[in-house]
């Protein structure tokens, strides 16, 4: 009888513990998506400033990473057009490792134009991206882009 008594209070404390124990799974899952990060919010990237220098265009571009994702990597696929539509130059837009909430200015100097003579930029697509856990797939829909200039910033 000792042994049967021992079995029943051994099945109640597993049964007791069992919501618990689910409680630990999904606590340790939510850490597993922050450590990841969650794809919610957006990776803005703004056409801040263009600026005229001695035989070239500096633009400023300020790159804002308003999800949880810790990126180790992201480069970004950037053509220049000209004020007739034609393609000046391309350019590869890379801030490096960002960390969520973090902001980081980049800049380009378009040699053998002034800023007058650029018509518009385009982003043809997220070249790489990866967080800790390595390559990301859902990179391209998490771009924002914007500019505060007469000059577009499309994609």
């Amino acid at each position: 009888m000792g042994g049967r008594f021992a079995a029943m209070a051994l099945g109640a404390a597993l049964l007791a513990a069992g919501p618990a124990a689910m409680a630990q799974d999904e606590d340790a899952a939510d850490g597993a998506d922050a450590a990841t990060g969650d794809a919610g919010g957006t990776l803005s990237i703004e056409l801040n400033t263009l600026e005229d220098r001695e035989d070239a265009c500096r633009a400023y571009f300020v790159v804002e990473n308003g999800t949880d994702i810790a990126f180790t990597e992201i480069r970004l696929d950037v053509y220049i057009f000209d004020n007739d539509g034609g393609i000046f130059r391309r350019l590869l837009l890379d801030p490096g490792e960002i960390a969520p909430a973090k902001t980081r200015v980049m800049l380009f100097d378009a040699t053998g134009t002034d800023c007058a003579g650029i018509g518009r930029f385009l982003l043809d697509g997220v070249l790489s991206c990866a967080d800790a856990e390595g390559s990301r797939q859902d990179c391209d829909s998490l771009v924002s882009l914007s500019s505060r200039l007469d000059t577009p910033f499309v994609d």
